[in-house]
């Protein structure tokens, strides 16, 4: 049996504030449920191995800036767009990572001048700065946020362009039967910032209610559920339409739990009926991206989110850059492919209710 337990907390705004708009053309709809922090490793007491190192090949060695010192293992897997931080992790606690010819350990640490091999492949250090890239996808229900699927279910990544010598990364995940804004980047630096509970970013999500809504329930949403895996809450509820059992709701959370919007909501007796997310930090979903169609961030907006973050760029292997020639003509393509189908009618967004004072 779920709980409630009032517990003290700050002012219901985020120490980063990204207000709620009142305007919901441009909003869509979800959950997600975001990969748990991953474990910090303690060095061990033992000397350490002599630092393993990655093979280039001669284009790159001739253009290669010295080492300046070791990282960790799972952190150089995640920057050259394997995955997540907790993705390679689990990855080399399976023995799937090999350094220089041995299965590699959690704790290893590496250069820029050791040979890694994922999965039987070797994997090549960029010796340049790659354009950082961010991309907005507006997920249906019925796909899963895997790369592949024993089940054979579709994929978000099979929705995405494609990427040469890298791999996109999701920013959180949602549910089978949440729909909404999933974020990509080619930087897992930036995907782990954006992830991190320590980051303060809000996710909010419009969600449909079935069963009877009072005002008390909504105040110990606001005031903390005691759940199976800790104490979560809403920072903010609002209303925004339907009437007696079939409400619409936007609700923000300051984390990403697995399926935690949903749990919120049960613990009071009631049923999610739908959800989608419709903000991450200060992104929202443009009128005309429609579900299942991606958008790339501009340089300002990608600027802004890393900014939101607090993401330091020095260490990363990408920047802000300005699309090349091609880039920019391929990308605007896309957009006017966009625009061009937003004469199909979209379902309508449920509006937002005033707060009565």
């Amino acid at each position: 049996m779920t709980k409630h337990t009032k517990v003290d907390t700050p002012s219901r705004k985020s120490s980063k504030p990204a207000p709620v708009s009142t305007k919901r053309d441009n909003r869509a709809d979800s959950s997600e449920g975001k990969a748990p922090d991953q474990p910090k490793v303690k060095s061990r007491s033992s000397p350490k191995p002599k630092p393993l190192q990655l093979e280039q090949t001669d284009r790159e060695q001739s253009s290669a800036p010295a080492a300046s010192g070791d990282e960790k293992l799972q952190k150089v897997l995640a920057r050259a767009g394997l995955g997540s931080r907790r993705e390679m992790e689990r990855a080399i606690e399976s023995g799937s990572v090999k350094v220089n010819e041995r299965i590699a350990r959690l704790g290893d640490r590496v250069t820029s001048a050791d040979k890694i091999f994922f999965n039987g492949q070797r994997v090549v250090q960029a010796a340049s700065v790659n354009r950082r890239r961010v991309i907005l996808y507006n997920k249906p229900e019925g796909e899963i946020c895997s790369r592949s699927d024993p089940e054979g279910r579709r994929t978000v990544y099979q929705a995405l362009p494609q990427l040469k010598g890298e791999r996109w990364i999701s920013v959180g995940r949602l549910d089978f039967n949440t729909s909404g804004l999933l974020l990509f980047t080619n930087d897992g630096e930036l995907a782990n910032k954006l992830m991190h509970p320590s980051s303060v970013i809000d996710r909010e999500y419009l969600v449909r209610i079935q069963g009877d809504v009072q005002d008390e329930m909504k105040q110990n949403l606001l005031d903390g559920v005691l759940l199976d895996d800790g104490v979560a809450r809403f920072t903010d509820i609002v209303d925004g339409a339907g009437e007696g059992r079939n409400r619409w709701f936007y609700c923000v959370v300051m984390e990403g739990r697995n399926r935690e919007v949903r749990r919120l909501w049960e613990s009071q007796g009631v049923k999610v009926s739908r959800l989608k997310r419709v903000r991450y930090a200060n992104i929202f979903i443009p009128s005309h991206v429609r579900v299942g169609q991606w958008m790339e961030l501009s340089e300002r907006e990608i600027g802004d989110l890393c900014m939101t973050a607090g993401f330091d760029n020095s260490n990363s292997h990408t920047k802000i850059m300005p699309p090349s020639r091609d880039e920019k003509m391929q990308l605007q393509r896309h957009e006017n492919k966009l625009r061009s189908a937003t004469n199909n009618r979209r379902p309508p967004v449920p509006k937002r209710r005033k707060p009565v004072e």
